[in-house]
């Protein structure tokens, strides 16, 4: 199935029968064919456990299930949108800057601590991003939303990568993160993420950066 961009704002799906989309709720632009959109209050693929995850990250952003026979225009906002295309990996991203992506992939919530341990939790007290993120697993296409564009910077064990927390926008591969402080305690107060806080990834993967610090 996947997604056609039809610019840097806008992609095109064609949905087919037998199978589903799922997408952000008001991500819909136009449709032609027999399509129909359903809020789907089960968090998705991931059931139950994603709906929660969400809820207690105040990311309670409900999914609309997409079905039938035609195609979708998509985009949210006037953000940059990124294809990315999986193939057996998990993507890490952050529920609200998911647009849409295809039924055949497992969703899930992973907490943050589970990686980045207490930096991991500073993270999402300090930088306003969530402590819970997004995991998509599987074959199939993914579209994410960014401010100003999307980069991606290739991570290999010989050069871990540090990303501003704000600037981060997903990542897969076997990676472990973790934030580290460029300045001391006393110097960081007052201060929002900015260069005070770096998000190292460090493995085997990739980073997708934005090109602006602001959040969706």
């Amino acid at each position: 199935m996947g997604f056609r961009e039809v610019n840097s704002k806008m992609i095109e799906a064609t949905v087919a029968p037998g199978q589903r989309l799922f997408s952000q709720r008001g991500a819909m632009l136009a449709y032609q064919g027999e399509v129909s959109f359903t809020p789907n209050m089960q968090g998705g693929q991931g059931g139950v456990m994603s709906m929660i995850g969400r809820r207690v990250a105040n990311e309670d952003t409900p999914l609309m299930t997409v079905e039938g026979s035609g195609t979708v225009l998509f985009g949210h906002g006037g953000h940059h949108i990124e294809v990315i295309n999986l193939s057996g990996d998990t993507l890490y991203v952050e529920a609200d800057r998911l647009l849409a992506f295809e039924g055949t992939l497992q969703q899930g919530t992973m907490f943050m601590g589970a990686q980045g341990g207490v930096m991991g939790m500073v993270r999402g007290q300090v930088t306003g991003q969530g402590l819970f993120t997004t995991t998509l697993k599987g074959h199939g296409a993914v579209a994410v939303m960014a401010h100003g564009g999307v980069f991606q910077v290739p991570i290999t064990p010989q050069r871990p990568v540090h990303v501003d927390p704000q600037a981060y926008v997903a990542h897969y591969g076997d990676v472990r993160n973790k934030l580290s402080t460029a300045l001391g305690w006393r110097d960081m107060v007052g201060r929002g993420s900015g260069e005070a806080f770096q998000l190292e990834l460090s493995g085997s993967g990739a980073v997708f950066v934005q090109a602006s610090e602001e959040k969706l």
